[in-house]
């Protein structure tokens, strides 16, 4: 349970430390006081959305912490624990502390157990730790939705896991119903994208382009489109190699000449003799060189004009292709291969299609006999919680009331099965059940949700409930039933309530009340709403029920009716406690 919550620059609160504890905790205050503060920090350490403009005005950030106890065995100490998290003894049980702090730019930073975490892990944990009732709760439960959810709570794991079976099933079918019934609508579109693949890559394979054939085919005209250029260079080259002129001798002439004067002198030195063997080396050379320029400009003349008509034809043809499918033939080429794994695919179509109609139809008889399996559990779960929610509802002033909830089959299966569920409430004897969303009044929701919550409490326990107001609507005897509801479920988990009536005020165990301040307003600054939240005493409290029940906190007749309402709340309180301890 939440021993204690401090909150910092949060709302109207400058600085406010909760004391907490076990039993029932309520928390008053006139309107506009602040009292939302409360439950907008327990949402902080819940994990759940922050707004920035819950930072007080003129403050950095606002911040909350709360100190948790736990038994050591609990599993949200070992998920903490895992996390990180500092976990410190406390008596017989463990102590954990939780923080959230938010800045005026709406940043948001996360604690647990002393250790940095994500938010996303402050409200797996507080799942687990606290459940909050307010009225958009009361507003929810009118919807079908919430309704559902009640209900399925209510029906425990083995729903839930037939649920989980069932979801699985009906997303497979909706998957191969949605793939079938597109390969069935698009066989026109698949037919043409076929027929036209068909078309292109024949086109392609009748011309059989090679990788590089187009860069290869480029340099080759480049070539042959200056014919006359390169054989006159060609023949320039060769005529300084081969030249015979005695004023201008050739390359071989030269190192002919050379190597017969180092030959000469070779007899005397032995590296002459090898300098002549290069000498006549680089008159081979040149030779060969000479050769082979003959050979180049030959082929120039072979190939020729018609050659250059050959390539630029080809390269026309490839033109077209690289216009068509892609900027390279070997981009083409590219092209073409996942062209025909794509063809491949379009005519395995009709064999899928096969396939997957034989799939739809199995998965379908799936879905529909998980469906059905829902259906009886939740038929069945809905008589016992209709049962116990009535029989909570006598308890709450209802004497007469009956829940009613109907399990009916819609006409095709959704994500949560094939029910509509509707809770019909009769709230007196002869009267005809109607929805709640049309027929129950504000009071009688917030006592139909204030017993369906008892009653899942049971199956669904977390230590600490806190509820925002949810006797909105009611007075009188119905709000003294409300009271007396919620200190006896008090007496087995942790109840904080954020109230306006006295006749549920008074069966505290714990009473803090949050008030306005001017004292506080001009500490904070000029211009801003400042509050102070205090634990009150059993004179203070007789004040506050006064004030509540006749806006006149000094007034000896109210403070007289305080005192009556609160004696006879604490000796129910007081016999509800000797019970919890007579069974112990």
């Amino acid at each position: 349970m939440i021993q204690e919550i401090q909150i910092s620059n949060l709302g109207v609160i400058t600085e406010a430390t909760l004391p907490l504890g076990p039993g029932l905790t309520v928390v008053t205050g006139e309107t506009g006081a602040g009292k939302t503060m409360v439950i907008t920090a327990l949402s902080l350490l819940l994990g759940r959305r922050a707004d920035a403009g819950a930072v007080r005005n003129g403050a950095k950030h606002a911040l909350a912490e709360a100190v948790v106890h736990l038994p050591p065995d609990h599993h949200v100490l070992d998920a903490a624990g895992q996390a990180g998290a500092f976990i410190e003894p406390a008596g017989e049980n463990s102590e954990l502390l939780l923080s959230r702090s938010l800045s005026a730019q709406g940043r948001s930073r996360a604690t647990i157990g002393g250790r940095s975490a994500p938010v996303g892990l402050l409200a797996e944990l507080g799942h687990d730790l606290v459940a909050v009732h307010g009225q958009s709760d009361q507003i929810r439960l009118k919807e079908p939705v919430a309704q559902r959810d009640a209900l399925d709570r209510f029906a425990g794991s083995s729903l839930s896991r037939t649920l989980s079976s069932y979801q699985r099933a009906y997303r497979q079918w909706r998957s191969a119903s949605k793939e079938l019934a597109g390969l069935k609508t698009d066989s026109r579109n698949r037919v043409r994208e076929a027929e036209n693949l068909r078309l292109a890559l024949d086109e392609i394979d009748s011309l059989d382009p090679q990788p590089g054939e187009d860069e290869s085919l480029r340099e080759q005209s480049m070539k042959l489109g200056n014919i006359e250029s390169l054989r006159t260079a060609c023949q320039q080259a060769q005529a300084i190699i081969d030249s015979e002129d005695f004023e201008n001798p050739g390359v071989t002439t030269l190192a002919e000449t050379a190597r017969g004067v180092l030959g000469q002198a070779s007899g005397d030195d032995t590296v002459l003799a090898a300098f002549a063997e290069r000498a006549a080396e680089l008159g081979i050379l040149a030779s060969e060189l000479s050769s082979d320029l003959s050979s180049y400009v030959a082929d120039l003349d072979e190939e020729g004009p018609e050659r250059l008509a050959q390539i630029e034809a080809r390269r026309a043809d490839l033109n077209k292709l690289m216009r068509k499918y892609a900027p390279s033939i070997d981009e083409v080429l590219a092209w073409a291969a996942e062209s025909r794994s794509r063809l491949e695919e379009l005519g395995g179509d009709d064999s899928r299609i096969e396939e997957l109609e034989v799939e739809v139809v199995d998965l379908e008889h799936k879905v529909s006999s998980l469906a059905s399996d829902l259906s009886d559990a939740r038929r069945k779960a809905a008589k016992k919680l209709s049962a116990q929610v009535s029989a909570e509802l006598k308890a709450l002033a209802m004497p007469d009331a009956k829940l009613v909830i109907e399990v009916s089959e819609l006409e095709e299966p959704g994500g949560f099965g094939q029910d509509a569920i509707s809770m019909l409430l009769a709230p007196h004897a002869g009267a005809s059940p109607r929805p709640l969303g049309k027929g129950a009044s504000g009071g009688e929701l917030s006592r139909v949700m204030l017993a369906i919550e008892v009653v899942l409490a049971a199956v669904d326990p977390v230590p600490t409930f806190v509820f925002d107001e949810v006797d909105q609507g009611v007075g009188g005897k119905a709000a003294v039933a409300i009271g007396e509801r919620l200190a006896m479920l008090a007496k087995h988990v942790q109840v904080i309530v954020v109230t306006h009536l006295p006749q549920v005020a008074a069966y505290a165990d714990r009473h803090i009340r949050v008030i306005k301040n001017s004292d506080a307003k001009l500490k904070a600054g000029a211009g801003y709403t400042a509050s102070d939240v205090i634990s009150l005493d059993q004179e203070a409290r007789v004040k506050e029920l006064a004030r509540m029940l006749a806006g006149q906190e000094e007034s000896g007749t109210a403070q007289a009716h305080a005192e009556e309402l609160l004696e006879d709340a604490q000796k129910l309180v007081s016999s509800l406690t000797s019970k919890k301890l007579a069974k112990a």
